[in-house]
């Protein structure tokens, strides 16, 4: 999995008051927690751009007054208006021990319910997985080749190597639509197989009338 580099620096104080004194010189307040210690700490505003707003995922490598530590994003909170981050919870990175971190999921080949007609939705944009850091990839591949109009991936249907997904095995996350125009297209199609069948029917009726 991709790699962040993030720098801060300890704080001692905490509280609103105190936070909102940070976010005034373009500080995040932020937390690590996992085994050992809390540690609270700011960092610069701008250095979490490429970090949250972004559809990758990452590993991050936390320098703490020099102090090294590897952790994954586990919660941010945002200005319910202004969206301006408020504050980042960290969650260190347990080598030995699986971590449970969402990937982003990418689509590949031409789905045949594509081919006719349909439009491919990807309902899913991440999923949730359960692995040891080394084992982490950066995207998952979702196979869509065989995907027919109206039907759906689940993620019970995905299998991935030294991975377990953890949402809900009924859980969409690829489906191929069908678009108006395809169903505009299969309803004239229906009304012509009914004209058929009408003209059909007419026809007998006039060959009867002539036998008589």
């Amino acid at each position: 999995m991709k790699t962040f580099d993030l720098a801060g620096e300890s704080r001692e104080t905490t509280g609103k008051k105190a936070a909102k004194a940070f976010r005034a010189e373009g500080k995040v307040p932020c937390v690590v927690y996992g085994k050992g210690d809390n540690v609270h700490f700011v960092a610069e505003a701008k250095s979490f751009t490429k970090l949250i707003y972004t559809p990758n995922s990452y590993i991050v490598n936390l320098s703490i007054d020099g102090k090294e530590e590897t952790a994954i994003v586990k919660d941010v909170q945002f200005h319910p208006v202004s969206d301006e981050i408020l504050h980042v919870d960290f969650a260190r990175v347990d080598t030995k021990n699986p971590i449970v971190i969402e990937v982003p999921v990418k689509t590949e080949g031409l789905a045949k319910g594509v081919k006719a007609g349909g439009k491919l939705h990807l309902s899913t944009r991440k999923l949730r997985v359960k692995a040891l850091m080394e084992n982490l990839p950066d995207v998952l591949t979702v196979n869509v080749t065989n995907l027919t109009l109206g039907k759906s991936i689940l993620v019970e249907d995905l299998e991935f190597d030294n991975i377990e997904l953890v949402n809900s095995p009924k859980a969409v996350v690829a489906q191929v639509k069908l678009t108006r125009a395809a169903k505009s297209a299969d309803d004239d199609f229906d009304d012509e197989d009914e004209d058929e069948e009408e003209s059909s029917g007419e026809g007998e009726e006039n060959k009867e009338e002539a036998a008589e």
